[in-house]
């Protein structure tokens, strides 16, 4: 029987154990991701070729505008977005594409604007900047779960609403203690930094333990790995989060807000939020608005409500 040297057998030793712990470290691995913890939902959503498609109108002419005249000569509009809300304004990191109902209400007011929605330049704008890229010029207008409201109204107009949502809970399927937003003293509950939702957690339900990201996809991550027990924000918006992974999590209660969803313009350009008007009366009338809610956010499973009266205020 041959005898390994002393030295010889403390380097196999060595090596035995460095193998171990490398084989550990990969079971672990593929144990993490076996449970669906660690990180944002799978992207899935609309497929390109179950979208309709919109007529441009190619005599549109809308001169009193300023916003307009200026993508006329830049040869295309360039869209606030958000991707990170499924079924309603979401970036694919693989292709870059963007989907969602938000989305097809861009592409329907680039069409009526006489721009090949093909051409819009999507820029994804955080909740908190919305108003400065206004302003700044960075975008000619803005569609992304964007709440009309008076305090915002003193910095930017708004065309709409075209859809009335309601602020809601995502919790974790296995939550049984929270039903409501009476149930979130103590509890850590995330939002997104600026936004309508969080500015009413503050006021109203000062006991809960507030977090603030700049996306809802950092707040759902948190949620996903137990770093929060509920992220609250609109209910369609939490609808896309729970129908991309059910077995994980779901909406609890009832919409305990109104969300009235508006396109953001320049504040001082009434000419583009009339045409916008518009524009949203026609799509509702000639059924692209429910063509494009059944294709994108209908998909969640809930059926398109009716569309809500326009606002048409006055100019300031």
């Amino acid at each position: 029987m041959t005898t390994i040297p002393a030295r010889p057998r403390v380097l196999l030793r060595l090596v035995l154990r460095l193998l171990l712990r490398l084989l550990l470290g990969a079971a672990l691995l593929l144990a993490v991701a076996g449970c669906g913890k660690e990180g944002s939902p799978p992207v899935k959503g609309p497929q390109p070729e179950d979208l309709p498609v919109y007529q441009v109108d190619t005599a549109f002419q809308l001169p009193a505008s300023p916003t307009w005249e200026r993508a006329e000569r830049r040869g295309h509009l360039v869209v606030g977005v958000k991707e990170d809300q499924p079924y309603m304004g979401e970036k694919d990191p693989s292709s870059g594409r963007y989907s969602g109902f938000d989305i097809e209400i861009a592409k329907m007011m680039s069409a009526a604007l006489g721009f090949d929605p093909k051409t819009i330049e999507f820029k994804t704008i955080a909740s908190a900047n919305r108003e400065t890229a206004l302003q700044n010029g960075q975008i000619d207008y803005y569609v992304g779960t964007y709440t009309i409201n008076d305090n915002r109204k003193r910095q930017v107009g708004f065309a709409g609403p075209y859809f009335i949502a309601g602020q809601s809970l995502l919790v974790r399927k296995d939550e049984k203690d929270i039903n409501g937003p009476e149930d979130l003293k103590g509890k850590k509950v995330c939002s997104a930094t600026g936004s309508t939702p969080y500015q009413r957690l503050e006021k109203e339900y000062p006991e809960a333990d507030l977090v603030a990201y700049d996306t809802y996809s950092v707040c759902v991550d948190n949620l996903l790995t137990y770093q929060v027990d509920a992220v609250s924000t609109d209910n369609t918006i939490l609808m896309g989060y729970a129908a991309k992974v059910p077995e994980e999590l779901k909406v609890v209660g009832t919409p305990f807000s109104k969300e009235p969803y508006g396109i953001g313009v320049p504040r001082s350009d009434n000419a583009l939020r009339f045409a916008l008007d518009d524009a949203l009366a026609a799509i509702e009338k000639n059924g692209d608005w429910k063509r494009a809610y059944d294709a994108t956010l209908g998909l969640s499973g809930v059926p398109a409500p009716p569309p809500p009266p326009i606002d048409r205020y006055p100019a300031s």
